[in-house]
């Protein structure tokens, strides 16, 4: 397990977080990598992953994806080979992940990992989220600037960069270390030898994605159905005009679909999705008591990686809801913290509570979210 080492949590929130960039010295003190280039190769080749090589060669970008069959071919020049959603399979990958979570998980995107040869490198750029950088092998000068008006350029087709910019840091981060970046601020990361890197990412969705995703929500459910209806009207001499009256009643409908029970019901289902995989359904089919034999055997239940609970209590029900990939499920509220355990952390052990006998509404629970293949026996 990872654990942020010369790091007050209160004081970065406060004083760092969407603010201004920070780099933490040995926040991870006696770094272990969690993978290597091997196994991150390896990924590259898998027609479910997300990966890509962008290298430069006298001055010259290009940018290979994945899945790749001869990797060799592309790792010319200065390159690097990024991996998207490593978390999804590499559990070490997922530990490593977590040692962020006192930022709410169902913020948190991805990790993404990196290797990239002396002088490699993605190009000075900005992002459109936040993200904690923790240097693994090797080494990597990191410069990091303000947000501004940056003139954009794109030397090649799928790479976005943008010009000069003043750093306000320029350091050379080493294992262990850490440089957490806002949105919007320009960065340029070049390996100063082989060197490995570890990307948190957090989600930030648009307006556009949320108002889409919600739309479909409300057509799937057949919610939000309130029409226009425009009851104030008085007669007009210009007909085709639309008045700032019409404007504002138009806009109080949509205002009143945002504050509707559908809203609330459709976003921790949202929050829940991941991006980039879906679970398939598990082949493991337990019954209620089969739960209950093996959690008394002292078999311990483990969370499939990527799966990104959400949890919504609330007073007015009877039952805690929670949501895993869109799908809703609920826990009666005399057992949240039970409920807390095992959304929380990435296995769940009864007896760590001093309670292996377990109610037959929690192992009823358990065994579907075995049968959906988002929780699993080993």
């Amino acid at each position: 397990m990872y654990a942020l080492h010369n790091f007050d949590k209160a004081d970065f929130l406060a004083n760092y977080w969407q603010k201004k960039p920070r780099v933490i010295k040995q926040g991870l003190v006696n770094f272990v990598d969690p993978l290597d280039e091997h196994i991150l190769a390896g990924l590259s080749q898998e027609g479910e992953v997300d990966s890509r090589i962008i290298h430069r060669l006298d001055s010259r970008w290009d940018v290979a994806h994945g899945p790749f069959i001869d990797i060799n071919q592309h790792c010319v020049g200065a390159w690097t080979l990024l991996v998207q959603s490593v978390d999804q399979y590499v559990p070490e990958a997922e530990a490593l992940l977590r040692s962020f979570d006192f930022i709410p998980h169902w913020r948190m995107d991805d990790l993404m990992v990196s290797f990239s040869n002396e002088g490699g490198g993605v190009g000075p750029h900005l992002d459109q989220y936040d993200v904690f950088i923790v240097q693994g092998k090797g080494a990597r000068r990191w410069q990091v600037g303000l947000p501004d008006s940056y003139k954009a350029s794109r030397p090649h087709p799928d790479l976005g960069q943008i010009e000069d910019f003043t750093p306000v840091i320029d350091q050379v981060l080493y294992p262990g270390d850490i440089v957490y970046i806002p949105a919007n601020h320009p960065h340029n990361g070049i390996a100063t030898g082989e060197c490995l890197n570890y990307s948190v990412g957090f989600r930030a969705p648009s307006q556009q994605e949320m108002l889409s995703a919600l739309a479909d929500f409300a057509s799937d459910e057949n919610l939000l159905n309130e029409r226009y209806q425009g009851q104030v009207l008085a007669p007009r001499d210009k007909s085709a005009e639309l008045s700032q009256t019409d404007t504002e009643e138009f806009r109080a409908l949509l205002h009143r679909a945002i504050d509707s029970p559908a809203f609330t019901q459709w976003l921790p289902r949202f929050l829940s999705q991941s991006l980039y995989q879906d679970a398939d359904g598990s082949e493991e089919e337990l019954s209620a008591a089969e739960v209950e034999e093996y959690f008394a055997s002292g078999q311990i239940l483990y969370r499939t990686l990527g799966v990104k609970p959400v949890w919504v209590k609330t007073s007015e029900k009877d039952s805690i809801e929670f949501y895993v990939e869109g799908q809703a499920f609920s826990c009666p509220h005399s057992e949240d913290a039970l409920l807390n355990d095992l959304l929380c952390q990435p296995y769940f052990d009864p007896k760590e509570r001093n309670n292996s006998h377990l109610s037959p509404h929690f192992n009823q629970l358990v065994s579907t979210l075995i049968s959906s293949g988002y929780w699993y026996f080993e």
